[in-house]
């Protein structure tokens, strides 16, 4: 057997695959499907410093090659999310990496629950910053597709933890490399990317949008070939490591995205249709590096 392990900034991974947020809801959802002890990390969905009942219903709809989804970050606030029995201290329990997605509306809000969090450390590996967010003290602009507005959010959260940091990107950018930089710069331990492509679908028959939001992300395998891409030239811009993600379904998609750069892999919409896929990929990883000689994952990172 291969060795599995990697490193991301100092927290040890049994494997590189890991669940992309809101996903995998809170590990709970799904303990008594798979064992989530033979997952490289958790990644819980995001959580705010308010409860938030998301988007209107319909907020999912399959189209071809993924999905759509506009959930709108529902999730519990984040009171909750340390006190509640389903939330923190149900993964504390856990013999696997968890890192906390983190957003906000204000660049003070993300600072408030990066905060709260480092009170609460134990069981937490690393915290995710999701910087899709608009900024409503800014016009609504996306912190992530502006590069001041997301040097300050890095910055704020690193100033309120000691705990590594993870920014995850926004792919709706022209300059990935830039971004990357900009997060690493600002105070970022890692980043993760990409996060879902802004995508439509409409009914024709009843002349509907398919998702109340009329708007969602797009996430699936027909996102793969622009995830894969952005991977590759983000490894170009940083030495940090990064999570690769975006239409994952097989070992052979996650050998991809590590050969393009990435040292961790996130599954994420395929969870939905095959929760096993998970360990389908692990098992499958192994098999091909066995089948190539190949005695440690870590030597397949970055060898495009």
């Amino acid at each position: 057997m291969a060795d599995l392990r990697v490193d991301l900034a100092g927290v040890t991974l049994r494997n590189p695959i890991v669940t992309a947020s809101g996903t995998f809801g809170y590990g709970k959802e799904y303990s008594s499907l798979i064992p989530l002890e033979r997952l490289g990390a958790i990644t819980v969905k995001g959580v705010s410093p308010f409860p938030s009942a998301g988007n209107p219903t319909p907020r999912t709809a399959e189209v071809y090659g993924g999905m759509l989804n506009a959930i709108g970050l529902q999730n519990p606030g984040i009171d909750a999310f340390i006190s509640h029995p389903d939330y923190l201290p149900f993964l504390r329990s856990v013999d696997c990496p968890v890192f906390v997605n983190i957003w906000g509306r204000t660049v003070e809000q993300y600072a408030e629950v990066a905060s709260r969090l480092e009170q609460e450390r134990k069981g937490i590996a690393a915290l995710e910053i999701n910087i899709s967010c608009p900024n409503i003290k800014e016009g609504g602009i996306a912190f992530g597709t502006d590069l001041g507005q997301a040097a300050k959010v890095v910055s704020a959260v690193r100033a309120a933890t000691s705990l590594p940091l993870i920014t995850k990107l926004s792919p709706n950018v022209t300059r990935i490399g830039d971004f990357a930089r900009c997060a690493v710069d600002a105070g970022s331990d890692m980043i993760s990317l990409i996060n879902t492509i802004p995508g439509m679908a409409i009914d024709i028959e009843t002349r509907t949008f398919r998702i109340a939001n009329r708007t969602g992300g797009l996430s699936g395998p027909g996102i793969k070939p622009v995830a894969v891409r952005m991977v590759y030239e983000a490894r170009q811009a940083v030495k940090v490591p990064i999570i690769g993600m975006g239409g994952v379904r097989t070992a052979e998609d996650a050998i991809e995205f590590m050969m393009a750069g990435a040292n961790a892999v996130g599954v994420g919409t395929a969870i939905f249709s095959n929760p096993h896929c998970l360990l389908d990929i692990i098992d499958g990883m192994d098999a091909w590096l066995d089948r190539h000689g190949i005695a440690d994952v870590s030597s397949i990172i970055g060898v495009m």
